[in-house]
């Protein structure tokens, strides 16, 4: 079963706990604080593989969790961390954060590799926190939480030539005609369904891939029928090539046919129409065929498309197809050339700081905020409710110094001016405190 889309849900491990301990052995009095830092969680790492063509895994396991970090030990030893877990994806796919609608990653060559759930940092244990005033403090850090979301893969078929018509054209005939592939072939609309990739083997000893994306539609840049399950496919390929079955056959107008898909892909993706395409003229063992044939040509000349690669073949008879396959290498060299001197010129025009691009995701902090709910005073912000999260409440000295991490970072004065009075309930991230005036809470 081929499958090119997927809902997945990702978490990194959680950090190992920090702890409370301190050195306990003989002829050593007040041997001082020793407990260790918690282990780092486990990253959850995309990795691409070539031998998958499919996201079908994705449809069995959908939940993917690191290992958290081991906590930390005594005599200061740290917790282990936790390895990453490694999950495979096949090329081309395009990963999407679905909260945001932002993609994440394009994975398109062979062990490249992303990470897409951060593992959570370690709490510290009591030994980080002692100073000349507290030596010997009962403060250690929980864990840092792993990230988690729900992220959407995309498969697009990784293909040098396209083959896009409406259905019934002939695609899956030309394909098998061409290539080893065997894809499914009937005399009836949609008898693909989806994409099927063959290699052509050229006499020179050079071959190319080739995509049968299934048949296009009228509407299939707004999703009609199985229009985006298709379209998404032909922004990977190199070079188009317009199948278009020149008989006529049911009423239908070649010109029409093509005019057709070459509207939907501009309102899919206008910058699709910038690829080097050419036409394929199918069917040409058929007796309407040729006049079918100079009609087209006509109407192409009347609308002034410009110069027409209209290349007249017959994928059951064989006929005209080499003529073909020369003229997608030749366009497939010059693109590849093209392209190839396009990165020389930017390499000798830059220095090698600039010439490589790195694009880094940033994620913009949220910032301090209170707001009030009925009585209850709620702040919010990315740096308050990790400190909330990594603080072991249980511990004095823990709330001591949240306190005074908090005062410094204006909490209280703001709590009072959005009007905290003395017992007032406050909120931070999943814990509760009274408010009390000169202390700040409890």
């Amino acid at each position: 079963m081929f499958v090119d889309v997927a809902k997945i849900w990702v978490k990194g491990g959680d950090g190992g706990d920090g702890i409370v301990s301190f050195r306990r052995e003989l002829y050593v009095p007040e041997g001082g604080p020793a407990g260790g830092d918690g282990g780092q969680g486990g990253d959850v790492i995309f990795c691409v593989d070539e031998g998958l063509r499919t996201l079908i895994d994705f449809r069995h396991q959908r939940h993917y969790r690191a290992n958290r970090g081991e906590h930390g030990k005594t005599k200061s030893q740290h917790g282990a961390n936790a390895k990453p877990l490694f999950v495979r994806v096949p090329p081309g796919t395009v990963v999407i954060d679905e909260a945001t609608r932002h993609v994440v990653a394009d994975l398109t060559v062979h062990g490249q590799t992303i990470v897409v759930a951060k593992g959570g940092v370690g709490g510290r244990g009591n030994g980080r926190f002692a100073t000349s005033k507290i030596p010997a403090p009962y403060i250690a850090e929980n864990g840092e939480v792993g990230q988690e979301r729900w992220l959407l893969l995309e498969l697009k078929v990784m293909a040098d030539v396209g083959l896009i018509g409406l259905p019934n054209a002939g695609k899956s005939t030309f394909l098998a005609s061409v290539t080893a592939a065997q894809p499914k072939i009937g005399n009836y609309p949609f008898t693909t369904l989806t994409p099927n990739l063959g290699v052509v083997p050229l006499p020179d000893g050079e071959s190319f891939v080739l995509a049968d994306i299934p048949g296009l539609i009228e509407g299939a840049h707004q999703g009609t029928g199985l229009g985006h399950d298709f379209l998404r496919h032909v922004s990977r390929t190199t070079l188009l090539v317009y199948l278009v079955d020149m008989s006529g056959q049911e009423g239908r107008d070649p010109y029409a046919d093509w005019c057709t898909v070459h509207e939907e892909l501009r309102l899919y993706d206008a910058t699709l129409l910038e690829k080097p395409s050419l036409i394929v003229a199918n069917k040409m063992d058929l007796p309407e065929s040729t006049d079918g044939l100079a009609q087209f040509q006509v109407q192409w000349q009347t609308n002034q498309h410009g110069e027409c690669h209209i290349f007249p073949v017959s994928a059951a008879t064989q006929t005209g197809v080499q003529d073909v396959l020369w003229a997608m290498a030749r366009l497939l060299q010059t693109h590849r050339h093209q392209r190839e001197e396009a990165r020389k010129a930017l390499t000798e025009t830059t220095d090698e700081a600039t010439a490589v691009r790195i694009t880094h995701t940033i994620t913009q902090e949220k910032p301090l905020s209170i707001r009030r709910e009925n009585d209850v005073f709620i702040v919010e912000g990315d740096e308050v409710e990790t400190l909330a999260r990594r603080t072991k409440f249980g511990s004095y000295d823990a709330m001591q110094r949240f306190a005074h991490i908090i005062r410094k970072m204006g909490v209280e004065e703001a709590l009072r001016k959005k009007g905290a009075k003395n017992g007032s309930t406050v909120r931070v991230g999943a814990y509760e405190f009274e408010f009390v005036e000169g202390d700040g809470y409890r």
